[in-house]
């Protein structure tokens, strides 16, 4: 009949349902009234919270994805993944004397020398980052490289999953990226002047005021905050209230 929705049959965490088709994951099984407390966060593809591993049907192939950004299809099996054990290496950004950031990286995470490049991390990776690519990075000690090829790594863990070598693909990079802009980028004077303002006491009135807010009142604020234009180029939007910038 014309004018009614498309059902497909999926399948998730071992239960069958009917859900609209051309939904997302997380909203066609909200529409069947699935209730998601934990293992969704921002629902906007940025935070990895929402990690699914998937095939489809007549697939052999297992893929990852976000709940909030795949779409359902039809013979989809989904289980959900909020949670992926894995190293995560505490460390300070002092450097030991004599270590360089380079150095320092490998002595956090020296599992990615037994990098075998069978490139399984590239494959599953949801948002398309060459993961492999980015490993060979560090163990090469480009830290400026590593950094810009993971720079929108959303930390969903799911390269780590599949790693024969077992490296924590996504936290080695993110301390690349924190030694090499704690030691090798020049630090920005907007930056400098924001922690002025902050070691200064400027934003303490502020925060006391945005406690003192009923909870309606703070979703009030929320919702009428500016936001920056998708098709704004970057480094050229600022908002007209600039008191917390």
């Amino acid at each position: 009949m014309s004018g009614l929705a498309t059902v497909v049959n999926i399948g998730f965490d071992g239960t069958a349902y009917q859900v609209t088709a051309g939904r997302t994951i997380l909203v066609a099984l909200e529409e069947v009234g699935l209730r998601f407390v934990r293992g969704v966060g921002c629902r906007g593809g940025v935070c990895g919270a929402c990690t699914v591993l998937y095939r489809l049907q007549d697939s052999h192939q297992l893929r990852a994805g976000l709940m909030c950004q795949d779409e359902v299809h039809d013979g989809m099996e989904i289980l959900a993944l909020p949670y992926i054990p894995q190293k995560k290496a505490i460390h300070k950004l002092q450097l030991p004397e004599g270590n360089s950031p380079e150095y320092q990286v490998l002595s956090l995470y020296p599992e990615v020398n037994n990098c075998v490049m069978c490139g399984e991390c590239s494959r599953l990776c949801p948002v398309g980052i060459d993961v492999m690519g980015y490993v060979g990075m560090i163990k090469r000690g480009d830290l400026r490289a590593a950094a810009q090829h993971s720079f929108t790594c959303v930390q969903c863990q799911a390269c780590v999953l599949r790693c024969p070598s077992s490296i924590s693909q996504p936290n080695a990079a993110l301390a690349a990226r924190r030694f090499h802009g704690r030691y090798r980028e020049a630090v920005a004077d907007h930056l400098g002047k924001a922690l002025e303002k902050l070691e200064s006491g400027y934003y303490r009135s502020l925060f006391r005021k945005v406690r003192r807010l009923s909870a309606v009142e703070f979703q009030a604020l929320y919702q009428r905050r500016e936001r920056e234009p998708d098709d704004a180029p970057p480094g050229t939007w600022l908002p007209e209230d600039r008191s917390l910038i």
